[in-house]
């Protein structure tokens, strides 16, 4: 395993993706959740401010994102001192592959009333099999530690699951708590699949995170389901919280097709 999901080139906004990022169907190709990852370190380095919070973050896939070296970029769309949108740009090849726009909230320390989500969280189980048993073995699924709360990969439905990251997305650098998030998220789709995944794929086309609060703790998960229509377009929905409760949400929206 690598030391880390991606590796700084020398060139400024410049990473050579690692073996770690590498997902289950080609291993010319990420996984979906590195590069989204990668984006918003780069809004996080490059607008660092400790009186907001990323309320919400959007990315669209714009193709496959190969596993070669990576471009990334950030710009500051609407400054504001209670609101800001920032934006983050992903290319390789010479071609822009994701991009990400990310609201930040200016914090109201106290100002507010807490309207809490009271539902408990599950509890993290404890280590079991291999999840991805009847998979070839590709690097992101390595990468991260995963344990099933309800349901597994391969059972169709609805699914609820923890995750851990095994490594850091740069190696020396601590994971921030939304970077935790969104290196399992873009997995939605893939642990609650609807139909056969062996026979049918369902891409991500694009990916919407909202988050009320930052986890707090070293485990992540997300409870998912996804509904497809006949025509070919789906939704995954997923509800996101760490060991402390409910955070947030997440919405993928899916091309579905044979698999030829």
């Amino acid at each position: 395993m690598p030391a880390s999901f991606y590796r700084p080139t020398g060139a400024e906004g410049s990473f050579a993706a690692t073996s770690a990022t590498i997902g289950p169907w080609d291993t010319k190709l990420q996984h979906g959740s590195p590069p989204a990852t990668l984006l918003m370190r780069a809004i996080e380095k490059a607008y660092s401010r400790d009186d907001v919070r990323v309320a919400r973050v959007t990315f669209d896939f714009f193709g496959p994102v190969p596993v070669d070296e990576v471009h990334v970029t950030a710009e500051q769309v609407r400054p504001g001192a209670r609101v800001e949108l920032t934006r983050a740009r992903l290319s390789a090849g010479g071609r822009t592959a994701m991009e990400a726009s990310a609201w930040r909230i200016a914090l109201q320390r106290g100002g507010v009333p807490l309207v809490a989500d009271a539902r408990p969280a599950p509890r993290v189980p404890p280590p079991g099999g291999e999840v991805f048993e009847q998979l070839p073995s590709f690097g992101y699924g390595q990468a991260l530690e995963w344990r099933f709360v309800e349901g597994s990969f391969f059972e169709l439905g609805p699914a609820a699951i923890y995750t851990r990251a095994r490594l850091p997305l740069i190696e020396g650098e601590p994971l921030s708590p939304l970077q935790r998030v969104l290196l399992m998220v873009d997995s939605a789709n893939g642990i609650s699949s609807a139909i056969s995944f062996i026979e049918y794929t369902f891409v991500p086309v694009a990916l919407d995170v909202c988050v009320r609060r930052y986890p707090r703790t070293e485990w992540v998960g997300m409870r998912a389901e996804t509904r497809i229509e006949s025509d070919g377009i789906g939704h995954t929905t997923a509800e996101l919280f760490d060991e402390g409760g409910y955070l947030g949400t997440a919405t993928q929206t899916l091309f579905v097709g044979p698999r030829r």
